[in-house]
Formats: structure tokens, C-alpha cells, sequence
């Protein structure tokens, strides 16, 4: 009997694709909800920003009524020239103090878990956390200038959250607080892969740590430099709630970015194509960002896999 149950055959092996098929459901399920929740409320804004829309959607065609209007509008060009500084001296200065923070927790000094843990800290505060406090930091009334003040520096000013000239520096301050731990989580991994022997042998013909850093370490770090600079670029293009929570677009509408245009178009004016319009002007800039890099990352896998 024993000998009988040893020869009884095995239960077939299931195939590879059903032993697997709970992996493809946790993962290709949410990724296809998702993708088919942007692509038909992306179509869905396309269609509406070529519509008389206004309260609700309506059916109609008014070509590129909408997009001119917009275009023409002050708040939009005050908007799109706010983008081209904040979104500039954000990337900049983010990826550079990101950069200097990674140099320096590189060097193995102490303690080096505690702080980099403190970098990162405002990356895990939301938006409108960070511009509420930040808020209240730069109010001259209640902040920097008044604790100065009160310390007895009393011609000491700093009202640049008031101040229509400066006012869009506030937001740059804010944003590199709250991103520039992200640079620098990049950055140290980057810092960490370099090949140790290549450094060691440059240590061993003469050169210095500046010297190594400049033309061995730094060119090694250019696929992540790519790769901050269009994150962050994706992050200043689409800000809405720091600078909501921060300025809320003021004093005026110094301050005013796309997002907080296609909030004021949709729901404050009521105005539900041209809000729509603008959306899709910012979908455009976002994809002006995108698409090059894509087409790089592209390429770049190309030449590894010819390589």
C-alpha cells in the first residue's frame, strides 16, 4: 500500500502565469485605474476648454476662444513670468543646497543619521503646513522682523511676504526648505555609488578634494542632476497649496502661479472653460518638461543596451 501511494502521481504544476497572477493583480490593477483615471479626466479638460462652459459643462464649440482669452489675461502673464522666476531660482537653489548637503553628510562625519533624518524631515510636512508656518515667520507683524525688533534692532526690516517686489522670493525660500532634503536624498546616493577605487587613485597621483569632487565625483552625478532638475520642475509648475496657504497669491496678485489662475477661472469665477484652458496650458508646459526627459532616459537605455 505504502508502495502505491509513493507512486501515485503528483498535482500538476501551475503554470507560471497563475502562480504569479496575484503580483499582476496588486500591481497592473491600481496602475491601469489610475492611468485611465488621468487619461479620461485629461480628455474630459481638453473638451471643456473648447466649450462656452461656465457654472457647469455645457455642449457647444468656441475653438480657441478660451485659450486666447487666457493668454491675454493679466493674471495669466503675471502668472506664467512668476513660473519662469520661481520655477528657476527654486531648481537652482534646491539642487545646489541639496548638493552641499549630500557633500557634506559624505564625508562620514557623525551623527550622520540624526541629520540627514532632519533634512528630510520637511519633506514628510505637507504643503500647506510648511506655508502656514512660513507664514507666520515672514509676517512682519508677527515674525522674523518683530523678534529682531523686540531684541532691539529695531531698524532691521524684512517684509518681503508684503512687499509686491519680493513677495515671490517668499515662496522660493519656502519651497527650497520643504525640497531641498529630496535633492539631497538623490544626491547621497549618487555620492555612495562612485566607484572607491577611482578616487583612491586619483588620491594617490596628487589630487586634492576639491580636484576629485570637480572633475571626478560632480561629472559622475549628471543623470541625477537630470533627474532633480525635472522633478523639481514638475513640483514649481503644478505648486498650488504652498503658495494658497503661503500668499494666497498676494499682496495682489503678485504672487499668482497657473494653478492658483485655473482655481480662480474654475471656482471662484465660475468660469469652467477658461479654467479648463488654462489647465491645459499647464498640462503643456508640464509635458515641455517631461517629454525631453523621457526621450533622454530613452536614449540613454539604448546606448546601455548597444553598449
Amino acid at each position: 500500500m505504502s508502495n502505491a501511494a509513493t507512486m501515485r502521481p503528483g498535482r500538476p504544476a501551475l503554470p507560471e502565469w497563475v502562480r504569479r497572477l496575484p503580483e499582476y493583480l496588486m500591481i497592473w490593477v491600481p496602475l491601469l485605474l489610475s492611468a485611465a483615471h488621468l487619461v479620461s479626466f485629461s480628455l474630459w479638460t481638453i473638451w471643456i476648454s473648447f466649450t462656452p462652459s461656465t457654472l457647469v459643462p455645457v455642449t457647444g464649440w468656441v475653438g480657441l476662444r478660451n485659450y486666447s482669452a487666457v493668454a491675454a489675461s493679466r493674471n495669466w502673464q503675471i502668472a506664467f513670468d512668476n513660473l519662469l522666476l520661481f520655477g528657476s531660482a527654486f531648481v537652482l537653489l534646491s539642487a545646489v543646497t541639496g548638493l552641499i548637503l549630500a557633500i557634506l553628510l559624505d564625508q562620514r562625519i557623525r551623527g550622520e543619521n540624526v541629520l540627514r533624518s532632519i533634512f528630510l524631515y520637511p519633506l514628510a510636512v505637507s504643503f500647506v503646513v510648511t506655508g502656514t508656518v512660513w507664514s507666520w515667520l515672514l509676517n512682519p507683524g508677527l515674525g522674523i522682523q518683530k523678534l529682531v525688533h523686540d531684541l532691539g534692532w529695531t531698524t532691521f526690516k524684512f517684509d518681503w511676504l508684503i512687499d509686491r517686489d519680493m513677495a515671490i522670493w517668499t515662496i522660493v525660500i519656502a519651497a527650497i526648505w520643504q525640497s531641498s532634503g529630496f535633492a539631497m536624498a538623490l544626491f547621497l546616493a549618487g555620492l555612495r555609488s562612485v566607484d572607491s577605487d577611482i578616487i583612491k587613485a586619483a588620491q594617490i597621483d596628487g589630487a586634492g578634494p576639491v580636484r576629485t569632487y570637480r572633475r571626478i565625483i560632480l561629472p559622475s552625478l549628471w543623470p541625477i542632476t537630470i533627474t532633480v532638475v525635472v522633478i523639481q520642475l514638475q513640483f514649481a509648475i503644478s505648486t498650488f497649496d504652498l503658495v494658497r496657504a503661503l500668499t494666497n497669491g498676494g499682496p495682489g496678485i503678485a504672487t499668482q502661479l497657473p494653478a492658483l489662475v485655473v482655481y480662480d477661472l474654475m471656482f471662484q469665477r465660475s468660469l469652467l472653460g477658461r479654467g479648463a484652458a488654462a489647465a491645459v496650458l499647464m498640462l503643456l508646459i508640464l509635458l515641455a518638461v517631461l517629454l525631453p526627459y523621457a526621450a533622454w532616459r530613452y536614449i540613454q537605455r539604448r546606448r546601455a543596451a548597444h553598449a
